[in-house]
């Protein structure tokens, strides 16, 4: 089977899940039966599976450690992943491993506890990346965002926290950052991304963010 014949046919298969496993880190997949759903899984004559969808939902992930190489002994092409659920799991970060993942185009990790909104520019290499979720993480409530200064946390909000912090305010940069940021996704937080979106974040972007000065190399003296 090409590579073509096989990205047409094992886009349409079912997910290799491992969600709701109570998951610590990333080498336990190797010991893990992966959940049954109502089709059954292909592999290869290696044993690996066909799938370009990785589950890893709800589960207690801290870090995604070894994450290449696991992967590699699960998949058989593990290079034409595309779709990755790390969603409510208790990442702090995005991992640039996942950057790695050049066919990626769903990417899902809200629900975790990623603290700072910088962490979206590492997606910006991928260029097939479409749809993305990061609500639910501590970023969502982030103010004052500028690269280059220091970032403000709204306090007293966690993970299930209902009260005594401040509430989410259209104001805040975040949808905005993420857009001006990742400008080819068309689906974010579940939401599609409209014109109107699209040039509220152009908008906002020009005014927040001062572009890059090219540094200039001085003749050594």
């Amino acid at each position: 089977m090409s590579k073509r014949d096989y990205t047409n046919t094992s886009v349409q298969e079912p997910p290799l899940d491992y969600s709701f496993r109570s998951i610590h880190v990333i080498q336990d997949l190797i010991s893990e039966e992966p959940r049954v759903g109502l089709r059954p899984l292909k592999h290869s004559k290696s044993g690996k599976s066909l799938t370009q969808s990785l589950w890893l939902n709800n589960n207690v992930l801290n870090d995604l450690k070894d994450f290449n190489q696991v992967v590699s002994q699960l998949l058989e092409h593990p290079e034409n992943l595309a779709w990755i659920d790390l969603s409510f799991n208790d990442l702090t970060s995005i991992d640039p491993i996942l950057t790695t993942f050049f066919n990626l185009s769903v990417l899902y990790l809200h629900g975790n506890s990623i603290q700072s909104l910088g962490e979206v520019n590492k997606l910006a290499v991928l260029p097939r990346l479409r749809s993305l979720t990061l609500h639910g993480n501590p970023i969502e409530e982030e103010k004052g965002y500028s690269e280059g200064k220091e970032k403000q946390q709204v306090k007293g909000k966690g993970k299930g926290d209902s009260g005594g912090g401040q509430a989410p305010s259209p104001s805040l940069p975040y949808r905005q950052y993420v857009l001006c940021t990742l400008p080819r996704i068309t689906t974010f937080d579940f939401s599609g991304v409209t014109k109107a979106d699209r040039t509220t974040a152009e908008v906002w972007k020009r005014m927040n963010i001062k572009p890059k000065k090219p540094r200039i190399k001085q003749d050594a003296l």
